[in-house]
């Protein structure tokens, strides 16, 4: 078996585009991967594989471990970002040929999944009603008042578990996010005592609304400076939040933070290889690390998650992509033993489901494996040339 043809599509999520790569053999398997870059440019993913893509023609696609150890060895003076998720990209549709060709999931390479069923929280919980509502068809949240119906219908959905970002509905309806230069507060970070008293009435409201039995989480994204942070999880103390999302790359002032609040901290999710996330497990910066295993790979996800589990730290997924990426995510969580919980989004555009082979099952909050070999999801490629990103 050869590899024959390496091909880039991206679609149309609404507010970001959606990337697959599909690698075509020599016996007629394709493998399917996902690896979305959403706050950057697709095409820069795409010129990457393509310049990759020589390498790889006419090796066995089986030798994934041969065929990374070249990948990375020919990239080796620019690691991480996007030539990281390319090669990750890469390495997750070996993975599925591989075991599509052995009729069996992904994760029975590994040794077999150690959990059927992976519970799972609802990512951007009211986030994209805000934002977005008319690309997702869903009622928009534009006052305080919408959380009320908003919630019943978070208790009715089976999930347990939420996390929101920060929305602001004092004045226009928004998300704050000055950290992607996505709203105000572009490029201080700075926090005011307006915003601060938006936060309150956010986060207050949800906990009033779901009751003291759902777990809410809230994603504070590169929104602050390190005084920022401490002073929003203080005010959030009394809200039983059960873990607050700060993105950073300093690890010394993720300590610091974390030694001045009452909060869990959960953090990792824009890293690259277990190099990048040592450091933050050897100074005891964070409570959980989120692994995205589309922008990492499969392999390197589970030696990070295994190094978080020798530093008695548990892992989730950070998975906020099409159902490709969804599928690629469980298949890692059903494998490691110090696992938090999944993500996924629930608020998506209404073509979704169209894009791929099959749908996530989800019951009360679980997902569910399928029994089809790989990652039990391909891509319908009449639908991605139908949406595409522009």
């Amino acid at each position: 078996m050869r590899i024959k043809n390496i091909e880039v599509f991206h679609a149309n999520g609404g507010w970001r585009p959606w990337t697959f790569i599909k690698i075509s053999s020599s016996d007629g398997i394709e493998g399917w991967s996902e690896c979305t870059d959403s706050h950057g440019s697709p095409k820069g993913i795409e010129g990457v594989i393509n310049d990759l893509s020589d390498l790889l023609i006419d090796k066995d696609p089986r030798e994934i471990n041969k065929i990374l150890f070249l990948l990375h060895s020919r990239t080796r003076q620019s690691p991480g970002s996007i030539i990281h998720k390319a090669i990750a990209g890469i390495e997750n549709a070996l993975w599925d040929i591989l075991a599509k060709e052995m009729n069996c999931p992904v994760n029975h390479l590994f040794g077999g999944k150690t959990r059927d069923n992976i519970n799972l929280y609802w990512s951007h919980c009211g986030t994209s009603r805000v934002r977005a509502h008319q690309m997702v068809s869903k009622p928009r949240i534009s006052k305080i008042d919408d959380l009320e119906l908003f919630a019943q219908e978070i208790k009715d959905s089976g999930f347990r578990a939420i996390k929101t970002n920060i929305a602001r509905l004092s004045e226009d309806p928004h998300i704050y996010m000055p950290g992607f230069a996505k709203s105000e507060g572009f490029p201080e970070l700075n926090l005011d005592n307006l915003l601060e008293n938006d936060i309150i009435l956010w986060i207050s409201n949800l906990r009033k609304n779901l009751g003291e039995n759902y777990e809410i989480a809230l994603d504070l994204n590169f929104n602050f400076k390190t005084d920022g942070y401490i002073r929003v999880c203080k005010i959030l103390e009394e809200y039983d939040l059960s873990w607050v999302e700060i993105d950073s790359f300093n690890v010394s002032s993720l300590s610091y933070i974390r030694n001045k609040i009452n909060i869990p901290i959960t953090s990792c999710e824009n890293l690259y290889g277990v190099r990048q996330f040592k450091p933050f497990f050897d100074n005891n910066s964070i409570d959980f690390c989120s692994i995205d295993v589309i922008w990492n790979g499969f392999s390197e996800s589970l030696k990070i998650a295994e190094l978080a589990n020798i530093n008695e730290i548990n892992v989730s997924c950070h998975n906020f992509n099409g159902h490709l990426s969804t599928y690629i995510s469980m298949h890692f969580c059903s494998l490691v033993n110090n696992f938090k919980i999944g993500e996924i989004d629930v608020d998506d555009v209404p073509w979704k489901d169209e894009i791929f082979s099959d749908i996530p099952k989800i019951e009360n909050g679980s997902f569910i494996f399928n029994k089809k070999p790989g990652w039990g999801c391909d891509l319908n490629e009449n639908a991605l040339k139908k949406y595409p990103w522009e």
